[in-house]
C-alpha cells in the first residue's frame, strides 16, 4: 500500500509543476490593483471625452432557451445603459416551448426563433443568430456583445467596454459577479470562483501581457474578429473556451475589462450544478481533442497564453481521474486481500486536506478583496469561504463521470431577480465602482 502514497505524491507534484505559475498571479493582481487605484485618483475626464467622441454601433447577442422569466430584465438593463451610441439587442429563441420570443419583442429586442433536434447548443444558436443578422442588417455592426438571458448589466457596462475597445482591444471579457450569491453554498461556490477567475486569473494575465479566458458570457468581439473567424464555427459543449483557444492559437489576446460589471445567476441545486459542470468538463475534453496539437505547438514556440489555456482545460481533470482510479483500485485490492489500507486512506486524507487548505486561502483572499462587490449578508460571505473547498472538491466526481458520459446541453431554470436586488445592483453600481 506504500505504492499508492507514492502515486499520490507524484500526482501532487505534477499538479504543482502545472499550476505553480498561477500563484504568481495573486501578488501581481494585488499589486496592480493598488497601482490602478492610485492611477484612477489622478485621472480626469479624458477617458469619458474620448468615449463620447468615438461612438460605435454595437449589437448585443442573446441565445435563450425557455428564459421568459428573466430575459426581460436583461434587455431592460441593456436599454438603460449610459453609453450614448447605438445599441441593438438581438435574441435567438432557441428550441423554446415558452414565451421567450414574445417577452423579447415586448421589451424591444429584435427576436428570431430556431428549432433543431440535431444541432443543439449555444454555439449553433449563435451561428444561426449571426446568420439572421447578416441577412437583415447587411451593413453589420462595429462590435458584438454576448450575454446569457439571466444576466443583468451594471448601467455603465457597455460604456466601460467601449473604452477598452478604443484602446485597441478586439476581444474583451469582463468582471463576472453573481446576483444570487447568498442563496446557498452552491451559488456562493460559483460566485467566489468567478470572482477569483476575474481578479486572480484574467486580471493578472492581462497585466502580465498574456490573454484572458472567456467564461461563457459577458464578452465582446469586434467586427474584425467576426470576419477573421468567419461567422461562429464553435459548436463544442464549451464554445466559449473553443473561441478563446482559437484566438490564442492565432497569436491574439483577449483583454479583461475590470470596470465592466455584469451579474449572473448561479444554480442552487446540486443536481443542476453537477450536470452543468459535467458538461463543462466534457467540453474541456472535446476542446483538448480538437486543439491539443495546436496548443502544444504554440506552447513550444513561446506562446505562454497557449500553455496557460492548455493547463486550464486538461491536466486537472486528467490527473484527478487518474488519482481516483488508483486510490479506488488499491482500496478494493487491499480490502479483498486483507491488506493494510491505512496508508492509502491516510494518503488520500492528506491530499484532500492540503487541497482544502489551499482553496480556503485562495477563497479567503478573493472574499477580502472583493467584499464590497458581493451582494450577500455578512454571515453568508464568511461561510462561503469554508464551503468553497467543498464546492470545488465536487469537481472530482464531476470530472470522473464526464470521462464516460456525455451530458449534452440542457437548459437551467432561472428565476426573476427580486426588486430589492435590482435596485441594489442597478441603482448603486455607478456610484460605487469596483474598488
Amino acid at each position: 500500500m506504500e505504492t499508492i502514497r507514492i502515486i499520490n505524491f507524484i500526482i501532487t507534484a505534477i499538479f504543482a509543476v502545472c499550476y505553480s505559475y498561477q500563484f504568481i498571479y495573486v501578488p501581481v493582481s494585488l499589486w496592480m490593483q493598488h497601482r490602478d487605484r492610485k492611477a484612477k485618483k489622478s485621472s480626469g475626464n479624458s477617458d469619458k471625452d474620448l468615449c463620447e467622441r468615438n461612438l460605435k454601433n454595437y449589437a448585443v447577442l442573446i441565445c435563450a432557451r425557455n428564459e421568459e422569466n428573466v430575459i426581460g430584465e436583461l434587455i431592460d438593463s441593456i436599454a438603460n445603459q449610459t453609453y450614448k451610441g447605438d445599441i441593438t439587442t438581438f435574441v435567438m429563441a432557441d428550441n423554446c416551448t415558452d414565451n421567450t420570443y414574445g417577452v423579447a419583442i415586448e421589451h424591444g429586442a429584435v427576436a428570431y426563433t430556431r428549432r433543431s433536434q440535431d444541432k443543439i447548443g449555444k454555439g449553433y444558436a449563435m451561428e444561426a443568430l449571426l446568420g439572421e443578422i447578416k441577412k437583415d442588417f447587411p451593413s453589420g455592426f462595429d462590435g458584438y456583445f454576448v450575454f446569457d438571458a439571466d444576466n443583468i448589466l451594471a448601467p455603465d457596462y457597455i460604456e466601460e467596454m467601449h473604452k477598452c475597445h478604443l484602446e485597441g482591444n478586439e476581444a474583451i471579457t469582463s468582471y463576472r459577479n453573481t446576483k444570487n450569491y447568498g442563496d446557498n453554498w452552491v451559488s456562493s461556490g460559483y460566485g467566489l470562483w468567478f470572482l477569483r477567475e476575474s481578479m486572480y486569473l484574467n486580471y493578472a494575465r492581462c497585466k502580465l501581457g498574456s490573454s484572458a479566458a472567456i467564461s461563457g458570457t459577458g464578452f465582446f468581439f469586434s467586427n474584425e474578429v467576426l470576419k477573421d473567424i468567419g461567422g461562429w464555427p464553435f459548436h463544442l459543449l464549451t464554445e466559449d473556451i473553443e473561441f478563446t483557444i482559437n484566438r490564442v492559437c492565432k497569436g491574439r489576446k483577449i483583454a479583461f475589462c475590470r470596470s465592466a460589471v455584469f451579474y449572473d445567476e448561479q444554480p442552487t441545486s446540486v443536481r443542476q450544478s453537477f450536470r452543468q459542470r459535467m458538461r463543462w468538463a466534457r467540453g474541456y475534453f472535446q476542446v483538448f481533442q480538437h486543439y491539443g496539437k495546436d496548443l502544444t505547438y504554440e506552447t513550444f514556440h513561446g506562446n505562454f497564453a497557449a500553455f496557460d489555456m492548455a493547463m486550464n482545460i486538461m491536466p486537472a481533470f486528467l490527473l484527478t481521474a487518474i488519482s481516483i482510479t488508483c486510490n479506488l483500485a488499491y482500496g478494493i485490492i487491499g480490502a479483498v486481500t486483507g491488506g493494510d489500507i491505512t496508508i492509502a486512506l491516510w494518503s488520500m486524507c492528506e491530499t484532500i486536506f492540503n487541497a482544502c487548505a489551499l482553496l480556503t486561502v485562495l477563497g479567503g483572499i478573493t472574499l477580502i478583496t472583493e467584499w464590497k462587490n458581493i451582494h450577500a449578508g455578512t454571515a453568508r460571505k464568511i461561510f462561503s469561504v469554508f464551503s468553497f473547498p467543498l464546492f470545488m472538491l465536487t469537481y472530482i466526481p464531476v470530472a470522473f463521470t464526464a470521462i464516460f458520459i456525455n451530458p449534452g446541453w440542457k437548459p437551467i431554470k432561472h428565476k426573476a431577480t427580486t426588486s430589492a436586488l435590482m435596485t441594489d445592483i442597478c441603482g448603486t453600481e455607478t456610484k460605487q465602482k469596483i474598488s
